[in-house]
């Protein structure tokens, strides 16, 4: 059977987690990596045994060798790249969020249409064991219908102020917590629940105002480095008049926590950062743990749970295109992008008019 040429843009993400996990795919070949940095590219190429490197991204897509494009540079950059690549029509695999806004992400959806490819966003978390089980357990009734979600995010990530200003700290580069990891957040609400946000109250913050450039010269942060929404949701087979609160900080120690605690009429299941599952029905005092079999990670970075998410989609991705079928059920789609994008520009108008934005 082919083996899936694989062509990376971006080493960050993409080195630490996308390339070793699909170094562990049987049916993937590592094809090609760029950077804006040759340095970078030529480092991660050696390392990873991958034969073509360059600082030029377009050289990446267009590698005759290359079936499927990971797009891991900052979101400001997710836009162009994906055009150019669904115009030569390749696979592609983009980063969240999706784009800059909501025109940015109508832009990509509208063009991946009609086109046999298989287009999709990095929200990995779907495919974890234990989250699978529990988007099955929601579905069979096991807590009754939803009330309420409570969703926690905490690292420390960018809690130290000598950490340097990059694209992190730039709006313009669509830096900061709301888009990194409230797209996962809501991409998380969407996806479990079988429904859509139809309002939110966000308070976006950033603790850390100043870093230092390259050139050690203070300068101003622009992005959150913690986001507070509150969410209500459509009504849908799974939910009633449902809410949920959504904390998101990479500023807090002094440990890592990744959670979401599902209410129901009939008890509450909460489904930790590996995908453990806890259950206590209405009544109950205790939680009980459900067995979930964890999946294998990548070596010598902490497992988030984003590592591990990632190796079991990257398989899944490459047994899809080694198919022939260009599409992957449980996958985010561009679709899927694009209404995440749309509660993500919603958030951004509350925070700044400080007012509840209804859809």
């Amino acid at each position: 059977m082919k083996k899936i040429g694989i062509g990376f843009i971006g080493t960050g993400f993409a080195r630490t987690v996308q390339i070793p996990a699909f170094k562990m795919c049987e049916g993937a070949e590592l094809v090609s990596v760029a950077s804006a940095s040759l340095a970078n590219a030529e480092s991660t190429a050696k390392e990873f045994n991958i034969p073509h490197f360059t600082d030029n991204w377009r050289e990446t897509i267009d590698n005759e060798q290359v079936d499927l494009v990971c797009i891991t540079t900052p979101p400001n950059l997710h836009c162009e790249q994906t055009l150019y690549a669904l115009e030569k029509n390749k696979h592609i695999l983009c980063e969240k969020p999706m784009a800059m806004n909501v025109a940015e992400a109508e832009k990509m959806t509208q063009f991946a249409k009609g086109k046999n490819l298989l287009a999709l966003i990095d929200h990995e978390l779907r495919f974890q064991n234990g989250r699978q089980k529990a988007f099955e357990m929601l579905r069979s009734g096991e807590i009754g219908k939803i009330r309420h979600v409570k969703y926690v995010f905490r690292n420390a990530s960018r809690g130290n102020p000598e950490l340097g200003w990059n694209w992190w700290s730039d709006l313009n580069a669509g830096g900061g917590t709301l888009g990194a990891i409230g797209s996962h957040a809501i991409d998380t609400l969407h996806w479990f629940l079988g429904t859509e946000i139809s309002q939110i109250f966000c308070q976006l913050n950033t603790h850390v105002k100043q870093r230092k450039d390259k050139n050690g010269e203070l300068k101003q942060v622009t992005t959150d480095d913690e986001a507070q929404m509150l969410l209500r949701f459509a009504d849908s087979d799974l939910t009633f008049d449902a809410t949920a609160n959504v904390s998101l900080s990479v500023v807090e120690t002094p440990d890592f926590q990744h959670s979401i605690k599902f209410i129901g009429t009939k008890g509450a299941m909460k489904v930790l950062y590996l995908g453990e599952i806890l259950l206590a029905k209405t009544g109950e005092t205790e939680w009980t743990q459900i067995p979930v079999e964890l999946e294998q990670s990548v070596d010598g970075i902490f497992n988030s749970g984003f590592p591990s998410g990632f190796v079991a989609f990257a398989e899944k991705i490459v047994e899809a295109l080694q198919s022939g079928k260009p599409e992957l059920k449980q996958a985010a789609t561009f679709a899927d992008g694009l209404q995440i994008q749309k509660v993500i520009d919603a958030a951004h108008q509350s925070n700044a008019e400080s007012r509840v934005i209804k859809f």
